[in-house]
């Protein structure tokens, strides 16, 4: 399935990132890559393992300091920023990760009343009630709100690992290899709620992937990162429409294999 393009809006980048660099001891990961992220869009950044496409959402979401660089987020320059703007600024971005990062010892409510009570302070019940519900039935596990993450698939933790990112309605959506690890059917149906997620809550999202099949049914624009930069951006058709030998075998492996 391919993605149905949405309008974003290309005058107003929601996240800005100019020759940011990032190096682990001798190995340059981050070579002085630019990107914009705007406001609406699913971007996604693709490429094999170790390219660095994690380090870079971690750099995002202030979790990793780069060595070079500039980036803007919901417009605060990271380098800059106080550690409460950053606190304020994370709650405003929701950070989806790979392993759904759920408290075993938790109930789906519980986990998903967490994030509520540490940063909503004055919620009453009733709210916390309401926003259980509603992030429940917008990833369709409304049945699971007493189960414990043991009892769920490897698809429905996923589910409720977006869900416990949503609840605080965030404005970007961070999503770090949404499908890896899922079977197919379920892949797809991530996929789907990626997009489900897009529409309703109109956030503006980076899908870090190494799945052709996420990039394309996920995707508004595809930034390939290669050695260290982006070396092709734009719709998925244009980014794989070269004889580049780094890129044709990763199309191939994904799609022929």
């Amino acid at each position: 399935m391919k993605k149905t393009q949405t309008q974003a809006d290309h005058s107003n980048p929601v996240i800005s990132i100019r020759g940011l660099k990032k190096s682990f001891q001798d190995y340059a990961v981050l070579r002085g890559i630019d990107l914009d992220l705007y406001q609406g869009e699913n971007l996604v950044v693709l490429g094999r393992s170790g390219t660095g496409k994690s380090v870079l959402i971690k750099i995002i979401s202030g979790l990793l300091k780069p060595d070079a660089g500039e980036i803007t987020v919901l417009g605060h320059n990271m380098e800059q920023i106080t550690e409460k703007e950053l606190q304020d600024l994370r709650v405003r971005i929701g950070f989806s990760f790979q392993n759904s990062a759920l408290y075993d010892s938790m109930t789906v409510r519980k986990n998903l009343e967490f994030p509520l009570v540490r940063n909503r302070k004055g919620i009453t019940r009733a709210e916390i009630n309401t926003a259980v519900e509603t992030v429940l039935d917008a990833v369709g596990l409304s049945q699971t709100i007493n189960q414990m993450p043991s009892e769920l698939s490897g698809g429905q933790r996923k589910r409720i690992g977006i869900a416990r990112t949503l609840i605080l309605n965030p404005e970007v959506m961070l999503y770090d290899e949404p499908t890896a690890g899922l079977d197919p059917i379920t892949c797809i149906e991530i996929n789907d709620l990626i997009n489900e997620v897009q529409q309703r809550y109109n956030t503006s999202s980076i899908i870090i992937t190494h799945d052709l099949t996420c990039a394309k049914q996920t995707g508004d624009r595809i930034a390939m990162l290669l050695d260290g930069q982006f070396q092709r951006t734009g719709t998925f058709d244009e980014v794989f429409d070269t004889d580049d030998s780094r890129v044709k075998p990763f199309f191939d492996y994904n799609f022929i294999h």
